[in-house]
């Protein structure tokens, strides 16, 4: 190496010259950040993005260093006013969690440890397995069930589907792969269930035409004669039923599933029956909650999002699985790159890559278990029933307006309703568009039996009887302003 590279290259890091300078910077960002929090109210749910705050986003690749307060100075002006806003008590139109101030501070722990969770032995892995002995008590799975943090359900219900693919097909799939046999495979699930269910059907190579959508009944819930008559019809045909996926919490309406039913009837049948509870799952820690939810301790696996009713910043998914032997079979693979160990820092097998594809996994699991640690298992369970004691406020504020009518019962924490007149579907969907711009509140809309619905739903810890108000209220002035515009230009 000749004197010139070697001088570039000696004593280069991307470390701060000056730690008192950056910690300064670290300091500001971070009380900054509490002070957004705590006045979050006092700002508009969500706000449309300026052509210029976009500009700045057009910028070619920086090739020479700034400084951060600069970087900084952008973020505060184009990127901290124009986020979704589910950190607002307004916010109420997707099942978004609200977050909390010290998930944000595990967060930045996290990020200061940089640790890669895929494997080896080192104690953030402990953390992760510390979480999931709490979730398997949660649902009262049996000592030695399997868990693993993702990025949220989707992959979740991805990653429990190829497990009973599994399980359905043997080992012997992930080398030839489905065959006939796989090709013959069906799989249950409402019509209610969220769309990544089908994704998921695709993704493992079993088609979305595998996936058949069960009728719902009048509560949005999977009708399990109409499941039952469905796997007696594919068995005549010459196919085989694998499995069901129950919901619990649908992301329309709110609806459970009849979980102990669908237990009762894949155990009859032989099949593998997994529950998305993305949200809804975490509601066996409320004591007024649980008993909606009878029937999670006998699924095979559970996928759910600590980042929506646990109150965990994004992302933090789960999957659970009962058999972890099988779980670990649909996953493992042997590379002398990850060779294990019975001492070192190749020890601790099995890893978090042998139950899911990333070998890469960021330390998800200790901002849940931080949340999970400051305010304990049953403040989070009565902050989940109060959001469904908000949806309650809203059906019992819609029934008393003549002009407002309920589209389908608060079964937990979403109320769908609507405002009464012609062209509904229309206005309806202009009121939701009008209060988003506004900055007031932040609902938004779903079909409900072929008809348009004003969906809220309430997974915010900041939300207060108050900001339901403000919703109906918004509504009512709204809607007949928007008509009484278009009758105008009309005449």
């Amino acid at each position: 190496m000749n004197e010139k590279a070697k001088s570039t290259q000696e004593g280069a890091t991307l470390d701060p010259k000056d730690w008192s300078e950056l910690r300064a910077s670290g300091h500001r960002m971070l009380d900054d950040m509490f002070d957004y929090l705590e006045r979050i109210s006092e700002r508009p749910v969500w706000q449309p993005i300026p052509n210029e705050a976009r500009a700045r986003f057009l910028e070619r690749l920086p090739r020479g260093a700034s400084p951060i307060e600069d970087a900084y100075i952008d973020f505060q002006e184009f990127v901290l006013p124009y986020t979704v806003g589910n950190c607002h008590p307004r916010f109420m139109g997707w099942v978004h969690g609200g977050g909390t101030a010290v998930g944000m501070l595990g967060e930045m722990l996290a990020g200061g440890l940089n640790a890669n969770l895929g494997g080896r032995d080192h104690m953030p892995i402990e953390v992760e397995r510390q979480v999931t002995e709490w979730v398997r008590e949660m649902f009262g799975f049996p000592k030695g069930a399997s868990g693993l943090f993702v990025t949220g359900t989707s992959i979740a219900n991805f990653i429990a589907l190829l497990v009973a693919r599994t399980k359905a097909l043997g080992i012997g799939v992930r080398k030839v792969g489905l065959g006939e046999d796989g090709a013959n495979l069906r799989a249950y699930t409402s019509r209610a269930a969220h769309s990544c269910v089908s994704q998921a059907m695709d993704l493992a190579g079993l088609g979305t035409d595998a996936l058949r959508r069960v009728p719902t009944d009048p509560f949005h819930r999977m009708n399990v004669e109409a499941l039952r008559t469905a796997i007696a019809t594919d068995r005549a045909a010459g196919l085989s039923p694998f499995a069901v996926i129950g919901t619990a919490g649908t992301v329309d309406a709110g609806a459970i599933d009849d979980l102990g039913a669908l237990a009762d009837l894949c155990t009859t049948e032989g099949l593998w029956f997994h529950i998305d509870g993305a949200f809804g799952a975490l509601g066996v820690l409320s004591p007024q909650l649980a008993p909606k939810l009878r029937g999670l301790d006998r699924a095979d696996s559970i996928a759910l999002d600590f980042h929506k009713w646990g109150q965990v910043p994004y992302d933090a998914g789960f999957v659970l699985v009962r058999d972890a032997t099988l779980h670990r079979a649909t996953f493992a693979s042997e590379a002398a790159y990850l060779r294990r160990e019975t001492r070192g820092l190749a020890a601790g097998s099995p890893w978090p890559c042998d139950f899911g594809p990333d070998l890469s996994r960021g330390f998800r699991a200790l901002k849940t278990w931080l949340t999970i640690k400051v305010y304990g298992a049953d403040q989070l369970g009565a902050i989940m029933a109060r959001t469904c004691a908000l949806a309650q406020h809203l059906e019992e504020r819609v029934k008393s307006h003549g002009e407002l009518e309920l589209m389908a019962p608060a079964q937990l924490n979403i109320a769908c309703f609507r405002y009464r007149c012609e062209d509904s579907d229309r206005v309806n969907a202009e009121v939701v568009a009008s209060l988003q711009e506004s900055g007031i509140a932040a609902p938004s809309t779903t079909m409900l039996d072929g008809q348009l619905a004003i969906r809220a739903a309430f997974v915010n810890h900041r939300t207060q009887i108050a900001d339901v108000d403000a919703l109906v209220d918004a509504v009512l002035s709204t809607a007949p302003s928007l008509i009484a515009r278009k009758q105008a230009r009309s005449s």
